[in-house]
């Protein structure tokens, strides 16, 4: 019950923020992004005294790390896939629009026997 107390004051002091921005209209642009980042600031470090938000700042943690594990393909092979793909996209439309034509000669020709003129 106090993780989700805590989560709602959290969202509390982040809504404040950009409550404060908006409200700091007339102010200068910097006291109106200061508000915003110590509401945001606020609301993250109330979350993070939550079990759910230790949860989510290890699991954060975690996937930075399976992020660096990724081998990352080069420029090259980049390139390669890209123009694969856009290869194969070009004969799939012209196999659709061949296809399309076809259907149209025989159904419209041969089995109605309805001529274009």
């Amino acid at each position: 019950m106090t993780d989700k107390i805590k989560l709602a004051v959290a969202a509390a002091l982040a809504a404040s923020g950009f409550w404060g921005f908006y409200l700091l209209g007339e102010s200068p642009l910097v006291v109106r992004i200061l508000a915003l980042a110590a509401g945001v600031a606020a609301g993250v470090a109330v979350a993070w005294t939550s079990a759910p938000g230790k949860e989510f700042f290890v699991f954060a943690r975690e996937s930075q790390a399976e992020a660096k594990k990724v081998v990352w393909p080069t420029r090259k092979e980049t390139t390669q896939t890209t123009l694969a793909v856009f290869a194969f996209v070009v004969v799939m439309a012209l196999f659709l629009w061949v296809t399309d034509k076809t259907l149209e000669w025989v159904l419209y020709d041969l089995v109605l026997g309805w001529r274009r003129t």
